[in-house]
């Protein structure tokens, strides 16, 4: 989909860049595929804010995916596009040879009328789904399990893709989106081809209601608040944040810290770490 701008006959949409979906799906979602979910607005059962800057956003109903799509072997059809609220991508509907409908998260250039399949013998092409000892090196793929049978947690966000680079004894390497260099079982499952939605990252929302319609509530700089943050009060703004000063939250806690355990597991199916902002970071500034 291609970016749409506005002539700026007010301030917001002079600066407003959105995404153009006129090439969705206008109608309704297949109602079987819909659902409520609760939303606890970033607050906790005592109704404490544990997630700040929070909020219920605009009312939605959660579209069900299939991130599984164990279907091996059945061939289906685009039927449509849409346009999924809960989610940065676009969602395709399929439907199969058998009568049954899903939604998939829809890759960039899958289009309506499109084949798709999934399983060990479904060809390489854009939207089908097999087992990463069945795909070439050199070919981008998204929604990566970790495990064969298991739904699909890894390159689901709009534009995100993992890189084949290539298999051998029973796992196969896969440059991921933050750079970082994994090993998975080469019989897990990932779809062939790039989340759709690659201008996401492009978006300018224009103006403050649509991240509040978005459940986003504003977020204030420590250093502009008082006494009461620490980075705040003083003359100026020496002292307050940046050198000799360790970054805190609102309560005093030291944010940045990673939460990685230094033991995990799977520490060694990681063969290179993602590329660092800063070099300089390291745990001796975590004090």
């Amino acid at each position: 989909m291609a970016l749409k701008t506005f002539k700026p006959i007010t301030p917001s949409l002079r600066g407003t860049v959105l995404i153009d979906r006129s090439g969705l799906y206008k109608g309704r979602s297949l109602r079987s595929k819909l659902t409520k979910i609760p939303r606890s607005y970033g607050k906790n059962n005592r109704g404490i804010i544990t997630v700040r800057h929070k909020q219920s956003g605009s009312k939605r109903l959660y579209r069900i995916v299939d991130f599984v799509r164990e279907n091996h072997g059945i061939p289906g059809t685009v039927e449509r596009l849409e346009y999924d609220p809960n989610r940065s991508a676009f969602i395709a509907l399929i439907k199969y040879v058998n009568g049954d409908k899903r939604y998939i998260v829809a890759p960039d250039g899958l289009n309506v009328g499109d084949a798709v399949m999934s399983g060990p013998n479904a060809p390489v092409a854009i939207g089908n789904r097999l087992p990463l000892e069945n795909i070439p090196q050199g070919v981008y793929v998204h929604a990566i399990s970790f495990y064969p049978n298991t739904r699909a947690k890894v390159a689901l966000a709009a534009g995100t893709s993992a890189y084949v680079m290539g298999s051998r004894d029973g796992y196969t390497q896969l440059k991921m989106p933050s750079g970082e260099i994994r090993l998975f079982k080469s019989t897990s499952y990932a779809t062939i081809g790039i989340v759709s939605n690659v201008d996401h990252k492009n978006e300018k929302l224009g103006k403050a209601g649509r991240s509040r319609r978005r459940g986003v509530r504003p977020t204030v700089r420590g250093v502009a608040m008082s006494y009461k943050h620490p980075h705040g009060a003083g003359q100026g703004k020496s002292g307050r944040h940046g050198t000799g000063r360790v970054k805190q939250d609102v309560y005093g806690n030291v944010v940045g810290v990673r939460t990685r355990k230094r033991r995990n597991i799977t520490n060694k199916f990681i063969v290179k770490r993602r590329t660092e902002k800063n070099k300089f970071k390291s745990f001796k500034t975590i004090v």
